[in-house]
């Protein structure tokens, strides 16, 4: 294995040429057989994201953004807050995937042309990662295309297979669905049921229904996977929740799926929190960040009529809205949109601002949303419960962020983020109720 950057957010592994099939020799380790001196270690379980870059149906789909986060992030951050893999990897062929991957602090395994191709399979891509890392026992192989994984499923399935045995384990869901036999010209001229009987047709409550694969993931040891199975030797399914059985392969209908992710999809270790304030930048983020002057010198700014009702909407709803700015804004001017907001320009600090205004208040950091787009805010982004940038925010901003908008600044960015307030919100107060 050839070690580009080293650091475990940072480390990538970069097959040259086409990778050998057969297995690799094993690297001389404590965890077995009692070689050498040391407490025995657990098996190495590896959770492994295979993301091509070429995706046929929608480019680059695996860092798509999916309710303001790149798809392939909300598997990561379920496999990286479940702590039970030893390492987190992406399999990838794309620049693009692999700085996103190392955003969110998995490993990178850079795929060989060889196992990038369209007709190549998940498990030729596994075997070629397994082939450049020995310490590797058991492969989690994680399907990106999942956003609603939760780490307690994670959990669940590590644990039958290091405290109960399995060698390998899938997940599946339950429908409750009728089939019928195609018709076929020559073949079968008539449909014929396959697992019902008409005339004593069940109803749903009084039928178990049937297990389905939904394929989020599958845990496989090692021997297993090098003679050729995923699925084998001592075999178990893991039985998912409905509702957190979303694939994007299936859902392609983008919103749809992004409705589903709000309402069911695993947002982060801390619980979220009612927001109380909610702080937007000015320029580019409230404004496109253009400034026209007159020709008697004064200041000119655009905003969107949406973004003047985002904030409308915010302050029905309770929640108090404030504007903030490095540059010496015209109070004036901003006066003039009639936003009825309490600003602040001017500022060196932005933080220390917001700080205050927390405390002012009497709220902790979760109870806060911000919006921004400069490296002047990162910090803040980085604080706050919610944090939100527009489309065309700068790179430090965009790392740094939970939320990123489809609109851009000054274009509508503002609303949109304030709908993604309120989704949230709904589901905190859904949580609370039960």
């Amino acid at each position: 294995m050839d070690s580009v950057e080293k650091g475990a957010a940072t480390s990538v592994s970069n097959p040259r040429g086409r990778p050998s099939r057969g297995r690799p020799p094993k690297l001389q380790r404590n965890s077995r057989g009692g070689q050498g001196r040391g407490v025995e270690k657990p098996p190495h379980l590896a959770a492994l994201i295979l993301a091509r870059g070429g995706s046929k149906g929608i480019p680059l789909k695996n860092i798509k953004h999916l309710a303001g986060v790149p798809l392939i992030g909300w598997v990561l951050r379920a496999a990286l807050d479940s702590g039970v893999f030893q390492s987190v990897w992406v399999s990838t062929d794309h620049d693009d995937i692999e700085n996103v991957a190392k955003q969110f602090g998995a490993q990178v395994h850079r795929r060989s042309s060889e196992a990038s191709k369209d007709s190549s399979t998940s498990l030729d891509a596994i075997i070629e990662f397994l082939n450049y890392h020995n310490e590797v026992d058991i492969v989690g192989n994680i399907q990106a295309t999942s956003p609603c994984l939760h780490p307690t499923d994670l959990q669940k399935v590590a644990e039958m297979i290091r405290e109960e045995g399995y060698d390998s384990v899938f997940s599946v869901v339950r429908r409750h669905q009728f089939r019928w036999g195609e018709i076929q010209k020559g073949v079968r001229e008539m449909t014929e049921p396959l697992n019902l009987n008409p005339a004593k047709r069940p109803r749903r409550q009084d039928w178990d229904g049937e297990l389905y694969e939904n394929g989020s993931f599958y845990f496989a040891k090692r021997h297993l996977i090098e003679m050729g199975y995923l699925q084998g030797g001592k075999m178990a399914y893991y039985e998912m929740r409905a509702e957190h059985s979303v694939d994007i392969d299936v859902d392609i209908d983008w919103p749809i799926a992004e409705q589903r992710v709000l309402r069911f999809g695993y947002f982060g270790k801390e619980k979220l929190k009612e927001i109380k304030l909610f702080v937007c930048n000015i320029d580019g983020c409230l404004t496109n960040g253009h400034i026209y002057v007159s020709g008697d010198q004064k200041e000119i700014i655009s905003y969107d009529i949406k973004d003047a009702i985002g904030i409308s909407l915010l302050k029905k709803s309770g929640i108090e809205v404030r504007l903030i700015s490095e540059r010496a804004c015209s109070k004036q001017t901003l006066s003039s949109l009639k936003l009825d907001c309490k600003m602040e320009v001017s500022v060196p600090d932005k933080l220390a601002v917001v700080d205050e205004w927390r405390k002012e208040m009497g709220l902790c950091w979760k109870e806060v949303a911000y919006l921004g787009n400069e490296v002047s805010d990162e910090e803040c982004l980085k604080k706050v419960g919610l944090s939100g940038v527009p489309a065309d925010a700068c790179a430090a901003a965009q790392k740094a962020v939970g939320y990123i908008c489809k609109s851009s600044g000054g274009r509508g960015a503002l609303r949109e983020f304030a709908e993604h307030v309120f989704l949230l919100m709904e589901k905190v107060i859904n949580s609370c109720q039960k």
